[in-house]
C-alpha cells in the first residue's frame, strides 16, 4: 500500500506538486489520485521514476510504496 502522507511530504520536500508528478509519470491527475489513495497500484516503472524525481533513498521508497500499516485517514479522499 502507498503511504499517502509520506508521499505528499516527499513531493513537497522536493519542491513539486501533484500536477507536476502526474506529468513526470505521464498520467492524468485522476490516475495519480487513484494510485495515491490505493485504488490502483503504482507500476514498478512509476515507482522508479518517482524515486529519481523525489530523490528518495531505497528506505524512503520502501516506506512510501510498500507500507504495511497505513493510517486510514491518509487514504481518504481530499
Amino acid at each position: 500500500m502507498t503511504d499517502a502522507l509520506e508521499l505528499d511530504y516527499a513531493i513537497k520536500k522536493a519542491g513539486l506538486n501533484r500536477p507536476k508528478i502526474a506529468k513526470v509519470l505521464g498520467i492524468s491527475m485522476m490516475s495519480l489520485f487513484n494510485k495515491i489513495h490505493n485504488r490502483t497500484e503504482f507500476k514498478a516503472s512509476e515507482i522508479a521514476a518517482l524515486k529519481q524525481a523525489l530523490h528518495l533513498s531505497n528506505e524512503q521508497r520502501d516506506k512510501i510504496f510498500f507500507a504495511h500499516d497505513v493510517d486510514v485517514k491518509s487514504t481518504k479522499e481530499d
